[in-house]
């Protein structure tokens, strides 16, 4: 799930931004209304986030680059803070009853993750992930069938640019997979020589 955090503040839209994604949430950053304005014209966003203090008015031509995606606007900044529990609460809401609403659970085989409880299962077993591990595999999930390179995998998760001399994704989809597939005979994370990964069922 991919949202655009609207936050003219770096701290605060650092802070957000990490919070987020430690959450299992794809973010972008835009600092005004027309930042916002032209990354919703080139991305699909499930969920806006943005700064109170912006004003509304704003908004009607983001939402219509944004395909009507759902809004959620921060408090203001006089009031005293919000607790992140709160803005998560509220995001997990919007994404679940607002427009375009995206399933709590994603399965595939006998392997789920709950987006909301923020666990995984595989045949009826708990996975012990980390938050990478876990932000990682729902990235896989959510692409599921779809090869990803270690580019964007590099991206999504860590934020960070891939260098193709490196095999830090290779290590960590190494990690995943020792507690996704090793344990049980059906293997679902498959890779792609040359191009990257893919999870999917080859049964």
């Amino acid at each position: 799930m991919r949202i655009l955090l609207v936050e003219p503040e770096n701290n605060a839209a650092a802070y957000l931004r990490k919070g987020l994604i430690e959450s299992g949430f794809a973010v972008d950053v835009a600092r005004h209304a027309t930042d916002a304005l032209d990354l919703a014209g080139q991305t699909n966003y499930d969920l806006l986030v943005c700064d109170g203090a912006i004003r509304p008015t704003g908004f009607p031509p983001l939402r219509g680059a944004a395909r009507q995606t759902p809004v959620l606007f921060l408090g203001l900044r006089d009031k005293p803070p919000f607790a992140f529990s709160d803005l998560l609460t509220g995001v997990r809401s919007m994404l679940h009853w607002g427009p375009g609403a995206v399933d709590e659970i994603l399965k595939i085989d006998d392997l789920q993750i709950d987006l909301v409880r923020h666990r995984a299962i595989r045949a009826g077993n708990r996975l012990d992930l980390t938050p990478k591990e876990y932000l990682l595999l729902s990235l896989l999930m959510r692409k599921s069938g779809e090869v990803l390179s270690r580019a964007l995998i590099a991206d999504q998760v860590w934020d960070i640019n891939f260098e193709s001399n490196t095999n830090f994704v290779d290590v960590h989809i190494r990690r995943l997979r020792s507690k996704v597939d090793d344990p049980f005979p059906k293997k679902l994370i498959h890779t792609v020589r040359g191009t990257g990964y893919v999870l999917e069922d080859r049964s």
